[in-house]
């Protein structure tokens, strides 16, 4: 229920970054399809009596009406609150005795499910499941509870820079649109919205057509496919149709502050990023690991906190949504080295964009890039994970044997040339939470 855009965002470029891992995964990924036509994408792995599903619903929290921006959040949570027979303590005693995973929440782009047994257990797992998929209680106690518990999550919101500076920046920049909004809703929003909004709003976006599923573990596809339909097959075909378009940015190249009563400042930046299927992209991954999405290896690291000690961390991404693609940055520091920090961070933005990177840069960014993400897959759930982003992103079921060979094919001019596009330190917005010495808002 976390309002920190930038740390989900970062999350899941992390897991399309992962879709580069072994490529022995690749020959094992298979497309299974139910008899009802349900299809699922499947990694069999029987060494381990382990199984895991990942389940998407396509169009998260920026599908909420005005108004209501909490009910994504608040509906995919009262899923682990119970379902058919079992109320919510019994649901969750039911899940301990088969030491079964289970977990609903959404973003502002996706419903999720996941849930996750020993193979020994599965049809227990899979009955569960089904029960909270078909049949979700949404009983007035556990909503209470929750309700009780997001209004303390939107107070601890409203008193934490990076909070406040993430929300302040998405309003700014998609003033009027869903990705402007949080997806925790309001205080006075969450006090009136009732149960059956909830469970209705997740009835109408749980629907078939929506649907991604991914598998991993110790299940055939022989045993998988009647499954789906068992599953999913009583949800509804079709959902209402979305009218959320792609948002218009505003405001960049502006400057924020937000004064509040702390020793340290927290910066957003951002601005147009690039979609996840543009040709660039890949171009503009490994440009942002160069800049600031290396760590101690980038530009930013080194030349903020290594060379002059102006802030702890600061970082780049590049950062796809369905309807937009963002290239973000954060950094915190002293109030006094806020205006030295930002003056150094959008010198280092714009000499990338007119030197380009060094052949070292280069080369160091794609070796890491092509090699220490397979050490991340280590876990069913975690295969699960990127099979997910790709149906997401419908990079194709053949991407985990394609994705290396595109970075290793990114070259000099491809980074030069993505910078022209995405690096103008004068077309970004800038939102401060602090109280910065020597910066003045426009």
């Amino acid at each position: 229920m976390g309002e920190l855009r930038m740390m989900t965002r970062l999350m899941l470029s992390l897991v399309l970054l992962v879709l580069g891992a072994a490529s022995a995964f690749a020959t094992q990924v298979e497309r299974v399809t139910s008899p009802g036509g349900i299809e699922a994408w499947l990694v069999r792995e029987d060494a381990i009596p382990l199984v895991s599903m990942n389940i998407a619903f396509e169009g998260g929290a920026r599908l909420d009406p005005a108004g209501r921006e909490e009910l994504a959040t608040v509906s995919a949570a009262m899923l682990n609150e119970g379902a058919g027979p079992y109320d919510a303590g019994a649901f969750k005693r039911e899940l301990e005795a088969k030491a079964i995973r289970f977990g609903a929440s959404a973003d502002l782009d996706t419903i999720y499910v996941s849930v996750a047994m020993l193979a020994e257990h599965r049809a227990r797992a899979f009955e569960l499941l089904g029960l909270a998929l078909n049949a979700p209680r949404f009983d007035k106690a556990p909503f209470e509870r929750l309700r009780a518990q997001m209004q303390a999550v939107l107070k601890q919101e409203s008193e934490d820079p990076d909070t406040l500076a993430a929300r302040a920046w998405y309003s700014r920049v998609f003033p009027g649109h869903p990705y402007g909004r949080s997806e925790n809703g309001s205080p006075q929003s969450i006090a009136s919205l009732k149960p059956a909004e909830a469970k209705s709003f997740l009835g109408a976006r749980m629907t078939r057509d929506r649907l991604k599923i991914a598998v991993v573990g110790d299940i055939t596809a022989e045993e998988l496919a009647p499954l789906l339909d068992t599953l999913f097959g009583k949800l509804p075909a079709t959902g209402p149709a979305e009218t959320v378009a792609a948002p218009a940015f505003s405001d960049l190249g502006k400057t924020q502050i937000i004064e509040i009563d702390n020793p340290q400042s927290r910066v957003i930046f951002g601005g147009e990023g690039l979609a996840r299927k543009d040709p660039d992209y890949m171009a503009a991954v490994v440009m942002n690991y160069i800049l600031g999405g290396g760590g101690f290896s980038s530009r930013l690291m080194d030349e903020v906190r290594e060379k002059r000690g102006l802030a702890y961390g600061v970082s780049t991404d590049v950062s796809p949504l369905r309807h937009v693609g963002l290239f973000m940055g954060s950094v915190g520091t002293d109030n006094a080295k806020v205006a030295e920090a930002l003056a150094l961070i959008k010198s280092e933005i714009e000499r990338l964009r007119k030197d380009g990177p060094t052949d070292e840069e280069l080369a160091n960014a794609k070796t890491y890039l092509t090699g220490s993400f397979a050490l991340r897959l280590d876990s069913n759930a975690k295969i699960a994970n990127f099979l997910l982003a790709c149906q997401l992103y419908d990079l194709g079921i053949d991407y985990i044997d394609r994705r290396n060979a595109e970075i290793e094919a990114v070259t000099r001019e491809d980074v030069v040339r993505v910078a022209e596009r995405l690096l103008h330190a004068d077309r970004l917005a800038y939102v401060v939470v602090g109280k910065p010495q020597g910066l003045v808002a426009n």
